[in-house]
């Protein structure tokens, strides 16, 4: 017998007890702009998607599109200023904003996993008013905070066996505002409403480093505090595990930082004992699989 096909039944084998585990768990998939690539590649994350959801998880994939924005941004002669990270929006931007991630980026994600065989709808923050938002900073103008969540359609989306695909733009208070929201915040807002079991955060690095460069595979909010107060870690790693740590605290039970660009990154992370990034939780036991 061919070993490939030997090597393929021992995976699937040395998988089960994650499957078991993940049953009915709700997981919150941050697909950032820079990890999508192209047509190939949203198809490999599509699948992998498509196969949680057929393994009994509820996933949900929340999504950027910072490339997508930049590019309609600069054929419009519209300019991009960014403070800490984070798109300055005026009325102009945020309307182009809306455009690309709603309609675009949105309905390409929602057509991938239906490609695969999945159900899936796209939404908005401004879905039956899932995300409403206040301003975040004066200074970014129309880049609000999530104040107010409303979970309810994504539980009903469940219940009926369909994937959301949410674009990270929002209400506010005042029903015609539109805001702008960070994707990985966004993320963290579903996941924490919804007491996900794991908030994955995938982006186009491998995880939280130390300060010779390696990855961290398993930390405690403990670590990741005295790692930023050392400096080790700083600059964009910084709002991502601050995302991370607000969701923990608001019942997620593990958030993870990793390489989007990694083939089959979220099957590698719940499916295998090792996983693909960093895991950032509570209690941390070190000698056990990553899964427990």
């Amino acid at each position: 017998m061919d070993r490939d096909w030997i090597a393929t039944a021992r995976t699937l084998s040395e998988a089960l007890p994650y499957l078991q585990r993940y049953s009915g768990a709700i997981v919150v998939v941050k697909f950032g702009g820079n990890a999508m690539g192209g047509v190939e590649e949203m198809a490999d994350f599509a699948r992998d998607i498509v196969l949680m959801r057929q393994v009994g998880l509820n996933p949900v994939v929340v999504h950027g599109g910072g490339p997508m924005i930049n590019d309609l941004l600069k054929r419009l002669g519209i300019e991009s200023r960014f403070v800490r990270g984070k798109r300055v929006t005026d009325q102009a931007t945020v309307e182009v904003v809306e455009m690309v991630l709603t309609g675009l980026v949105n309905k390409r994600i929602v057509q991938a996993i239906m490609d695969e065989g999945g159900r899936a709808v796209g939404l908005s923050g401004k879905d039956d008013d899932l995300m409403v938002c206040e301003a975040d900073d004066p200074e970014l103008g129309f880049v609000g905070r999530p104040i107010e969540m409303n979970v309810q359609v994504l539980r009903d989306l469940f219940a009926a066996g369909i994937i959301p695909v949410i674009a990270p733009v929002a209400t506010g208070m005042d029903p015609n505002e539109t805001f702008n929201v960070n994707g990985d915040t966004a993320a963290g807002a579903i996941a924490g409403a919804l007491k996900a079991d794991r908030l994955l955060l995938l982006t186009d690095v491998q995880g939280v480093k130390d300060k010779d460069g390696n990855v961290v595979t398993q930390l405690s909010p403990e670590d990741v505090r005295a790692m930023i107060a050392d400096g080790t870690i700083a600059g964009g790693m910084i709002p991502k595990v601050e995302t991370a740590l607000k969701a923990l605290d608001e019942g997620v039970r593990g958030a993870v930082i990793c390489d989007g660009r990694l083939p089959n990154a979220t099957l590698l992370e719940l499916f295998t004992e090792y996983g693909a990034g960093s895991i950032i939780r509570s209690t941390e036991p070190r000698v056990k699989p990553r899964g427990a």
